[in-house]
């Protein structure tokens, strides 16, 4: 599908393909990802939304025999090429994974680690900053007086918030979501959600989740992928009331997914 005009974009991604071997996981993706809202990505499982996600800061690197075709342009740079700087593209396109990850250290020194390796070592700075990020994230009052204590010890939300805090921590431009509250409960959702709408004023945020409701909750724009193709693309609200395509009707009306 032909991707529709976006007066801002931060990530435009021209005929995107990708492969598995000789499995085809995404087929010929052209989309443009808008700055300081939330975009979605839904579908079924196994149609391709967290294989795209992970296209925006190389994360399919990881796995063997993948091969990237097209382009993703970041900061008018082909991120998708050999020669570029995945180190520094990941520090300014962040993740929050699926199940939440917290370093086994403080909860201080989670923060602070991001920022260490760029070479920050005041202490003022970094207890600054720590401070900042968590606050961001929701978790300061919550955890100011324990950053001494193991991360491992917070609850699933709390973990999760704090991920997102690390995550802030390095000044990214671009977070990336793949499924952050499919592990929580409800309560636990409510509060990253929450955190979703007061980031979207500071990131871009693109969210992949199974949960349509979530995504007509939390983003501006949804992706509606199937078998590896982006099926259709557009203002959320519009999408949900109003889909263009007879597959996305019948996927969020529950005919199938």
């Amino acid at each position: 599908m032909e991707y529709t005009a976006i007066a801002n974009p931060v990530i435009t991604v021209e005929d995107l393909n990708l492969y598995y071997g000789k499995f085809q996981a995404l087929k010929n993706i052209s989309m443009l990802i808008e700055e300081k809202i939330t975009t979605a990505f839904i579908g079924p499982s196994g149609c391709g939304k967290s294989t795209l996600l992970r296209c925006f800061n190389r994360m399919n690197d990881l796995v063997e025999n993948v091969k990237v075709e097209g382009k993703a342009i970041f900061n008018e740079e082909n991120i998708l090429v050999p020669e570029c700087d995945v180190t520094t593209l990941r520090s300014r396109v962040g993740m929050v994974f699926q199940k939440s990850n917290p370093f086994p250290m403080s909860i201080f020194d989670n923060i602070a680690y991001g920022p260490r390796k760029k070479g920050i070592r005041n202490k003022t700075m970094l207890a600054e900053l720590v401070e900042d990020c968590l606050k961001a994230a929701a978790l300061w009052d919550e955890v100011k007086n324990k950053l001494d204590k193991s991360a491992l010890g917070l609850s699933g939300g709390q973990q999760q918030r704090l991920c997102i805090a690390r995550t802030i921590a390095m000044k990214p431009e671009v977070i990336l979501m793949d499924e952050p509250c499919s592990a929580l409960d409800p309560i636990a959702t409510t509060k990253i959600e929450d955190l979703i709408g007061e980031l979207q004023k500071d990131y871009t945020i693109v969210i992949v989740t199974h949960n349509m409701q979530q995504a007509a909750r939390v983003s501006q724009r949804t992706a509606f992928m199937y078998l590896g193709e982006l099926i259709e693309y557009g203002d959320t609200d519009a999408l949900f009331q109003n889909p263009k395509n007879q597959k996305t009707e019948d996927y969020i009306t529950g005919r199938f997914g």
